[in-house]
């Protein structure tokens, strides 16, 4: 059971050829056997789960139940959940029990959908490889001694090792595409606004934004579906009608024009993602679509525009841990100074502290107006070459990521390294623009994904494009042996 897609597992469930019960039993059981060997997990509790499956199976045995009723999915450490500990991979918050359930997760738990557990990720969301959180490494399922990618390295690696049928993730600069694509998933990033942040634990407010994970492109959109929506408590929520995510999955790919960025198309990426970009190259072209060289010159400025803009927004977002309200409070302290740095000492990694350090320096009196606010410039200038590509073409392709995944280790102790393994992701998160990864290929076993990106509320455009590509090829439903 736990090889079905999302859609298969939900035609199921709405047949009555399998109960939900059964379905979260035959994950927990596998979660139970295989967790440990990829530390994708780091809270579960079968009570709670088997509980929502017998609701879930109750609501469709009385005919009123959705498309998810009964799916299980896993939820990243980052997203709040009344009774679950949402402690966001740090030691910060290890002993947080939300008293609130985040927005995007009550929109599926009012589908019906079933928590099957937290995910692993890099503390509070900062950094690329799944190495920086206070539970340990995630490893990916297809190789252990490589990582996962990251921030959202434990939901990848889950719906890849067949542990969930879809997660979610959280992507601030690529971080639910690039694990998609190390660990050889489908991912989504929507428009910044679609999905509301409400109940999601803030590391920069002015770029983070929920997205679903699964295998398919169908899947996704199905998801998408549910997740967004309108939240008058999240100020950056853009207020829009309903849209159908999946009304162009059937929708042929003749007449469309892809750009190929030729910023993206040099020497910075390895031969064997090079490779899998021809990959789908050549099956755009069989059916119909229209490639052509597109230019975002300013892409070598997004790297250091982003980790200004994020790290001054983590400075402020994280300085409400102080040991005063809530999460971790140092045990040995004089006064209340001493009580703030000690426990901000103990409570915080290394990778976490950097970027505040980073973004109060930034934000300090006599430098402000030299790094803050240039690089605000600069995420217009990274923006509108977007906007002047996208009206040359409906989508654009490119690489997510410049290799396949690290070796674990590789890049934790050398941050510029991390850092730079962002630079096909980071400048969608600047221009607030959709983007999805999915699978595409491999190098010695490990999968490579590549990305289409679109311009803002493109969504069902971007799933339609995957899911005919995922249609003639499969890449996405490979799964480690």
């Amino acid at each position: 059971m736990t090889q079905y897609t999302l859609k298969q597992a939900s035609q199921l469930l709405q047949s009555k050829q399998i109960s939900a019960v059964e379905l979260a039993t035959e994950y927990l059981a596998a979660i139970a056997a295989q967790n440990s060997a990829i530390n994708g997990y780091i809270t579960f509790d079968q009570d709670k789960t088997l509980a929502e499956a017998r609701a879930a199976d109750a609501r469709i045995a009385q005919g009123n139940a959705t498309a998810l009723t009964g799916v299980p999915i896993a939820y990243k450490d980052i997203f709040c959940q009344t009774g679950w500990r949402s402690a966001c991979s740090s030691k910060m918050l290890d002993n947080f029990i939300s008293p609130y359930t985040a927005t995007v997760v009550q929109n599926l738990l009012d589908e019906g959908m079933v928590t099957l557990g937290r995910t692993n990720m890099d503390e509070f969301a900062m950094g690329s490889t799944n190495e920086t959180s206070f539970y340990g490494a995630t490893k990916n399922p297809w190789n252990p001694e490589h990582v996962p990618g990251g921030s959202s390295g434990g939901s990848a690696a889950v719906v890849a090792a067949r542990l969930a049928p879809a997660a979610l993730g959280s992507d601030t600069g690529g971080s639910i595409r690039q694990p998609a694509s190390h660990c050889g998933i489908t991912g989504i990033k929507p428009t910044y606004g679609t999905v509301s942040r409400f109940g999601m634990v803030a590391y920069a407010s002015s770029f983070d934004q929920a997205g679903p994970m699964a295998q398919t492109a169908e899947d996704c959109a199905i998801l998408l579906n549910a997740m967004a929506s309108f939240d008058e408590r999240d100020s950056t929520s853009l207020e829009r009608s309903k849209e159908d995510y999946t009304r162009d999955l059937d929708k042929p790919l003749k007449g469309m024009k892809i750009g190929l960025p030729k910023e993206y198309f040099g020497e910075g990426a390895d031969a064997d993602v090079q490779a899998a970009l021809q990959n789908v190259i050549d099956l755009l072209k069989v059916q119909g679509a229209e490639t052509i060289e597109v230019s975002l010159p300013q892409t070598a400025l997004s790297i250091p525009a982003y980790y200004v803009l994020a790290s001054a927004e983590a400075s402020t977002n994280l300085s409400r841990y102080d040991g005063v309200r809530y999460g971790h409070r140092a045990a040995q302290f004089g006064d209340l100074e001493e009580m703030y740095s000690n426990t901000r000492a103990e409570g915080f990694g290394s990778e976490v502290k950097r970027r505040i350090m980073i973004g109060t320096y930034v934000l300090s009196h006599g430098y402000y107006d030299a790094y803050y606010l240039k690089a605000q410039k600069l995420r217009r200038l990274v923006a509108n070459d977007f906007q002047t590509a996208f009206a040359q073409c409906d989508l654009i392709l490119a690489p997510t990521a410049p290799t396949a995944a690290p070796k674990l280790g590789s890049d934790i102790h050398d941050p510029v390294q991390m850092y730079l393994s962002d630079i096909y992701t980071i400048a969608v998160n600047l221009a607030g623009l959709p983007a999805l990864t999915l699978p595409a290929g491999f190098s010695s076993r490990l999968p490579i994904g590549v990305q289409f990106i679109g311009n803002h509320f493109s969504e069902a455009k971007i799933l339609g494009a995957a899911h005919q590509v995922q249609l003639a090829s499969d890449w996405h439903t490979k799964a480690p042996v």
